[in-house]
């Protein structure tokens, strides 16, 4: 039976150069592998012993990127290692099989929206409405699924955030600050529901799960073992569960803590 690793990637085992926290002196950073291009500049990057990790593991489990982003915006990263024949973008909205979303999945998605949530059209609306444009940069829509503000983060009132939390939540939605990016997503809209499907679709009989974030935390819960690193919302708000490592490192380094992590339990016998 294959083992599934569903990992995030931005801030999990990815970073972008502002999250990367390098804070030991520069001659001791280590070696970065830049592993995102956006508009012919490099964007995201891994440690290089991270990207042998993570290779090693592409080949001895079966490794799932598990992402908020766009297929879009997930086709813009090169991950060392077997390409991935499952990736879930679009917070599980979209389940890809060798690069190729599965139109039944998707369906299926789309149906329970529209059973259990209130319609992206008006959060969007409400979104536009509330949203001052002092500290909002763009408004953006994600695969007709969910809606998320890219903003200013230091002039962002705190007490906004928690009023659209209450709104969102009273119409079978939720909120996520992650950076500069402001995510409403549809409650039934799930990392974990799209690794469930790979785990039925594969008879895999161990799940391992990786994130720093609200979005990542059904996931978290979902699979047999999991890790989160040292930052982000699911770090600031001490949060963890039954079988969740809380690890103490942050940026870069978490990210090649946590691949080691799951290799050693790959390996490990059972």
């Amino acid at each position: 039976m294959p083992v599934i690793v569903a990992s995030d990637l931005d801030r999990t085992l990815i970073y972008s150069a502002a999250a990367l926290a390098l804070t030991m002196p520069d001659a001791r950073a280590p070696r970065l592998l830049c592993v995102e291009v956006h508009e012919s500049k490099p964007l995201s990057y891994m440690t290089e012993t991270a990207a042998r990790l993570l290779t090693d593991l592409g080949d001895a489990a079966l490794f799932v990127p598990t992402t908020t982003r766009t297929r879009k915006q997930y086709q813009r990263i090169n991950l060392p290692g077997p390409a991935p024949a499952y990736a879930i973008c679009a917070n599980g909205g979209h389940l890809l099989v060798d690069g190729v979303s599965d139109g039944d999945w998707h369906a299926r998605v789309l149906a329970r929206l529209a059973d259990e949530c209130a319609p992206l059209s008006e959060v969007q609306e409400h979104l536009l409405r509330t949203a001052d444009p002092v500290w909002v940069r763009k408004h953006r829509v994600a695969e007709d699924l969910f809606a998320y503000l890219v903003v200013e983060r230091e002039l962002l009132p705190e007490e906004w955030v928690k009023e659209l939390g209450e709104w969102a939540e009273n119409r079978g939605w939720t909120v996520s600050l992650q950076g500069r990016k402001i995510y409403a997503v549809p409650k039934p809209l799930t990392k974990s529901a799209a690794m469930r499907e790979v785990v039925r679709r594969t008879g895999a009989d161990l799940t391992l799960a990786a994130g720093d974030s609200l979005l990542d935390a059904d996931l978290l819960l979902a699979a047999d073992r999991s890790w989160r690193p040292g930052h982000g919302e699911l770090a600031d708000d001490d949060w963890t569960g039954p079988a969740v490592r809380a690890l103490p490192e942050r940026g870069v380094l978490a990210g090649e803590r946590i691949l080691r992590e799951l290799l050693h339990t790959v390996r490990a016998p059972r």
